[in-house]
């Protein structure tokens, strides 16, 4: 008499008895301290309403204060944020489908309907009542900022600044650049 069971329903050589191996310990997840207080909430008081902000979010409005108010801890961990902010959204836009083009039926007569379809200027309100054939318009203040930011030709002088300035709403807002007196 042979020990062991029968040969048909032994295992094959160099088949596994347990096809499936040994049961793998749960591994328990366990939250952190750090976990739990950061998935709290708070109430805090914004413009006298309660709001109801994640720690996380408190932390990151309080080091943004604090980096404001002169910190430099706190200045390097918000330019942190804003590097990694810039690479998600730099990773977004990478993958973003491509822009439609819309084209429409009338072409403008000038450039003036574009300006006033893209923000870049307004109509002047001095000038409503006028029967003018063409209509006046005022620069936006962040358009003619934007224009002077990237100005690397000659300098302005005097007379340039004032007529940009008549021509700009809310030119007072506009950080004007220091013209030498001639």
């Amino acid at each position: 008499m042979s020990k062991g069971p029968p040969a048909s329903t032994r295992f094959r050589k160099g088949q596994s008895g347990n096809p499936r191996g040994r049961p793998k310990k749960k591994v328990e997840v366990r939250q952190s301290a750090f976990d739990v207080v950061i998935d709290r909430t708070l109430t805090i008081i914004q413009g006298n309403k309660p709001r109801e902000v994640t720690v996380e979010e408190a932390l990151q409005h309080k080091t943004y204060q604090d980096a404001i108010t002169g910190n430099r801890a706190a200045r390097r961990e918000v330019l942190k944020m804003i590097k990694k902010r810039e690479k998600v959204l730099s990773a977004k836009i990478s993958y973003a489908k491509p822009v439609e083009r819309l084209i429409e039926r009338h072409d403008p007569d000038n450039a003036d309907e574009a300006m006033l379809l893209l923000g870049i200027c307004c109509r002047d309100p001095r000038w409503s009542d006028r029967t003018d054939k063409r209509e006046h318009l005022l620069l936006e203040p962040w358009a003619v900022e934007a224009a002077l930011a990237r100005r690397t030709a000659r300098k302005l002088d005097r007379k340039d600044v004032d007529d940009a300035k008549r021509c700009t709403r809310a030119a007072d807002t506009v950080c004007w650049p220091k013209v030498e007196e001639s």
